[in-house]
């Protein structure tokens, strides 16, 4: 068959509603702490790096979407710089609020009103940044018990050393809260067409959508990322050499790896298994296309499903190891399914009906999300999640437009997905809460989907 035909047959297949019963459970307290984070000072000859540092850890912390951020404008007037500035002495408040920005109850009390406050110092040391970041829980009676974490952090004198030491800065606060890591650092792997080319390549960006670059330069078509749990190796399909295979890049010199194809006309949809030594994938090597498990370098190659149907888009439980996810047309039209990593226990996780496909887990291997066309107009996708263990399922777009490629942050607080929701806009890159709450949108120009979350 030729190349356009098979990538045509494969995207309206593996690429290719029910009302939520089912909420996630997180307390008030848990999920939205409120937390106050003035601007840390810094040298005036190192402002812009001090200004990118400031602009950068409010939004990491506010993305993370584990935060209750206070806006500034409540903030009193000064701020500390390290734990012995805080006063506990509330006979000596002042009565002015914009003048208590040295006292704890300055920032508990109306109208910040926060639990943490955030903090610190940056200097200049041996031509690096130097910030002396701490948090306080600011309710607490003395500065001792108040008292959460403190840490020194260094960095170029640049605005990217400042970006890094505050996605490193913000990740500790969240940590150090029981919040997880949140999205800073974190990387968005996706596919993208340019305006008037019929070529696809992967591309990267940040969290955020910032600091965009090209990763493959084929001239060809490059689909179906995916990422090694050390952020180390992509592996993509591509039409390079006219049947679609299987490629590996390394992440960290951009060359190309060895991965042994089989002689056959279908390998795609690659996802690595959770320790990195091994790669699934789908293959028409035994004639339909079904799921397989080779070596890193492709060799070793053993097949996991054995059914009459097409099985492809394999995703392993990122938890344990032991589970994939697939989408399978054993019941008709394309279903998301799940078995033991040996193939065996094999079920049907999507209730049937429409066009259900694109399977991902989340990072705690509990929950999976995918699109599906049910009870929408053939083609009209939108993301469900679905609990592994109990079979219920939660609606997380809702009628505007197609909305596919949904993948959870490492955090597991967020999802990315592509979407045409915007109309003339075209297909582009989203982010959301992993309660379909708070969509960002990261790209604006070409054709931009499949994407993929990972570290750095």
């Amino acid at each position: 068959m030729r190349p356009r035909f098979l990538y045509a047959l494969f995207l309206a297949f593996s690429l290719a509603a029910q009302q939520p019963d089912a909420v996630i459970d997180i307390t008030e307290e848990q999920r939205d702490p409120r937390i106050a984070v003035p601007d840390i000072r810094g040298p005036a000859a190192a402002a812009a790096a001090v200004d990118e540092f400031n602009d950068e850890l409010w939004e990491a912390l506010e993305a993370s979407g584990r935060l209750d951020m206070v806006a500034k404008s409540f903030y009193p007037r000064t701020a500390p710089r390290k734990p012995e500035d805080l006063q506990v002495d509330a006979d000596r408040l002042p009565d002015d609020p914009g003048a208590r920005g040295l006292w704890l109850l300055g920032w508990a009390d109306v109208p910040v009103q926060a639990r943490y406050l955030a903090y610190g110092l940056i200097d200049r040391v041996n031509d690096r940044l130097r910030l002396s970041g701490y948090v306080s829980d600011v309710t607490q009676e003395s500065r001792a018990a108040s008292f959460v974490f403190g840490k020194r952090y260094y960095a170029a004198v640049s605005e990217a050393g400042a970006r890094g030491m505050a996605f490193d800065f913000s990740r500790d606060i969240l940590r150090n809260l029981g919040l997880g890591t949140g999205l800073a650092g974190s990387r968005i792997y996706y596919v993208r067409r340019d305006e008037g080319s019929s070529f696809k390549e992967l591309w990267a960006m940040d969290y955020d959508g910032s600091n965009k670059r090209k990763l493959t330069n084929y001239d060809n078509l490059c689909l179906t990322p995916a990422v090694s749990p050390d952020g180390r190796r992509i592996a993509f399909t591509t039409y390079v050499e006219g049947l679609p295979k299987i490629y590996v890049h390394s992440l960290e010199t951009g060359r190309r790896l060895t991965f042994y194809n089989q002689e056959t006309s279908l390998n795609t949809t690659p996802a690595f298994t959770p320790d990195g030594r091994s790669v699934a994938f789908a293959s028409s090597v035994s004639g339909t296309s079904q799921i397989y498990m080779t070596d890193l370098d492709g060799g070793n190659l053993r097949r996991v499903s054995y059914s009459r149907s097409i099985d492809v888009h394999p995703a392993i439980n990122p938890k344990t190891g032991r589970q994939i996810a697939f989408v399978s047309g054993a019941s008709g039209t394309p279903q998301v399914y799940v078995m033991d990593i040996d193939g065996v226990n094999r079920r049907r996780l999507s209730g049937g009906g429409g066009d259900a496909v694109q399977p991902a887990w989340d990072p705690a291997g509990e929950r999976i999300v995918f699109s599906w066309t049910r009870g929408y107009e053939i083609g009209n996708y939108n993301i469900f999640l679905v609990d592994v263990a109990t079979g219920k399922y939660t609606q997380l777009t809702h009628s505007a437009g197609r909305n596919e490629h949904p993948y959870f942050a490492p955090s597991g607080t967020h999802i990315v997905f592509s979407s045409d929701r915007l109309g003339g806009a075209g297909t582009q890159i989203w982010t959301m809460r992993a309660d379909g709450t708070q969509l960002k949108q990261l790209t604006s120009r070409g054709v931009n989907e499949s994407p993929v979350w990972a570290l750095q």
